[in-house]
């Protein structure tokens, strides 16, 4: 069986970041399990001009487009699907990615709280001990917003902020985009070529 990971996208800034991320994804031939919140949807209208559907399989015939990947490779599921593998501790995923996460998104992670299926997905991911990789967008953190990220981090759930670095000398912003993806990429145990590592 070929890795799974399940990606929710929230609406956070940040979509390029997903874009990037899901495209090589798909070009390592990893299924991808697609969570989209509403806001989401409005967030990557204004950043990709991406009109995505309101309904889970005229989402997944879009992106499969897009991306001109196999459509085996992409499953995609509503906010409130509570048949989605993803519900429950019995399915297989090991590794989940939030990119971008909101502080709503964040918040409700960190409290349990499972009003929808990205939420859900999170807290089983949790109680699975399994890893959850959380990409948190915001600026400036407030006392609330890094109290819930340190919740987290003592349970083991990984925070990266989208903090590119610049020692690389990035001329262009795809570079300043694959930095962040590629870090998102190694802490999934995920191979690429994106950057160098550092001493190459």
């Amino acid at each position: 069986m070929s890795k799974q990971i399940a990606l929710a996208l929230t609406g956070a800034s940040g979509a390029p970041y997903s874009k990037r991320l899901l495209e090589v994804l798909f070009e390592q031939q990893i299924t991808v399990h697609l969570m989209i919140s509403a806001a989401a949807r409005i967030v990557f209208a204004d950043e990709l001009d991406w009109k995505l559907p309101a309904r889970a399989s005229d989402v997944q015939k879009m992106l499969v487009a897009e991306f001109n990947c196999d459509s085996d490779l992409l499953k995609v599921y509503g906010e409130q699907q509570w048949s989605s593998p993803l519900a429950s501790g019995s399915h297989q995923i090991e590794t989940m990615i939030i990119c971008p996460c909101t502080m709503g998104t964040l918040s409700a992670v960190a409290c349990g709280s499972s009003d929808n299926l990205i939420n859900r997905a999170a807290d089983v991911m949790i109680k699975e001990n399994r890893q959850l990789i959380i990409v948190p967008r915001e600026a400036p953190f407030s006392a609330i917003h890094l109290e819930n990220m340190l919740k987290l981090s003592r349970l083991g759930i990984c925070i990266l902020p989208p903090s590119p670095g610049f020692y690389f000398k990035p001329t262009q912003l795809s570079e300043v985009i694959d930095f962040v993806v590629a870090k998102i990429l190694d802490q999934a145990k995920i191979e690429h070529t994106l950057m160098p590592r550092w001493g190459e």
